[in-house]
């Protein structure tokens, strides 16, 4: 006789982790995953296992949310060791270069500028960018041959935050989507003439989640165990803090969850809301789809629960505020 798998529970909201040095982002959703009980559970934004920092955990509806915090600009600190180049771009990598040069702080901050704004980079070999179907980091691991193309990304800031020896500067920089760190520290070692290579590295904020909602694995797990979870929540709209929202009547609310399209008057459209724009459609606190806007028509592309009357046994849910 079969056994029926057993359903987990029903979660909706986030959960921002400081992830611990050593683990994986996957891990980590899987340790979060396991201790709520979760029926679905998916992250932020991944983090190299060295990094710790900012982790950005989707339970239940807020993994429909997902892409639009992959999307949003991240903040990181991170110390840099001159004089090493490595494979990896960090620490943990084999050596394969390096330089008795070290540079001062003016002609760090001279060249700073350089990687600010729109600009080329390269990713680094031991990166998840896929090669023929397979992770670069995989081939990089075998010995293999990794060719990647440089990417256009954004760096929206990039300063010098601290210098404790000549060895080491202290950076923090914030970046767009499928920015390397790894490769900035790389690339700014080059420009000075030293090598250079991640020493540690904190990320500090994914779009509207910071360090200061971050609670650790073992704190959750102490949560957990008291049964004071939803106070610890985020509301799963946090994620779309970054894109227009509109409010809907209970009507239209439901010809939307049932995916049919629903015309709105021009007038009630927030001021910064474009044809072809996405909006973030709510009822009262609660979100209730993520509709694109065509010719005065909202036309559902995601939509999302209503939030549980009745919870079953174990469940827990948030407002929507």
């Amino acid at each position: 006789m079969t056994r029926r798998r057993q359903r987990g529970v029903r979660i909706d909201g986030w959960l921002v982790i400081d992830k611990p040095e050593g683990t994986t982002s996957t891990e980590v959703v899987n340790v979060v995953k396991r201790l709520t009980k979760a029926e679905k559970a998916g992250h932020g934004g991944t983090l190299d296992p060295i990094a710790t920092g900012v982790l950005p955990v989707a339970l239940g509806e807020a993994t429909k949310t997902v892409q639009y915090v992959m999307e949003a600009p991240k903040r990181y600190r991170f110390t840099v060791r001159f004089g090493i180049a490595t494979d990896t771009d960090d620490r943990e990598g084999r050596v394969i270069a390096e330089s008795d040069r070290r540079p001062t702080d003016e002609e760090i901050r001279a060249l700073l500028p350089r990687f600010v704004g729109e600009i080329g980079q390269l990713p680094p070999r031991y990166s998840a960018i896929k090669v023929a179907g397979e992770r670069a980091y995989n081939l990089a691991r075998r010995g293999e041959e990794v060719e990647l193309k440089p990417r256009r990304v954004v760096i929206h800031s990039f300063e010098l935050v601290g210098r404790p020896d000549p060895d080491h500067a202290v950076f923090e920089v914030v970046c767009g989507k499928g920015a390397y760190v790894r490769a900035l520290a790389r690339d700014l070692g080059e420009a000075l003439g030293c090598y250079g290579h991640i020493k540690s590295l904190r990320r500090l904020a994914v779009g509207p989640f910071t360090i200061e909602d971050a609670i650790s694995l073992e704190a959750l797990e102490e949560i957990v165990r008291n049964e004071t979870l939803p106070q610890v929540l985020i509301p799963v709209a946090r994620a779309l803090a970054g894109i227009p929202a509109l409010a809907v009547t209970e009507p239209q609310a439901l010809r939307l969850r049932s995916g049919q399209t629903v015309r709105i008057s021009p007038a009630l459209l927030p001021p910064e809301a474009r044809e072809g724009d996405t909006l973030a459609v709510r009822r009262g606190d609660e979100v209730v789809a993520l509709a694109r806007l065509e010719d005065s028509l909202l036309r559902p592309v995601r939509v999302f629960r209503p939030k549980a009357s009745r919870m079953p046994k174990g469940a827990i849910d948030v407002d929507y505020r």
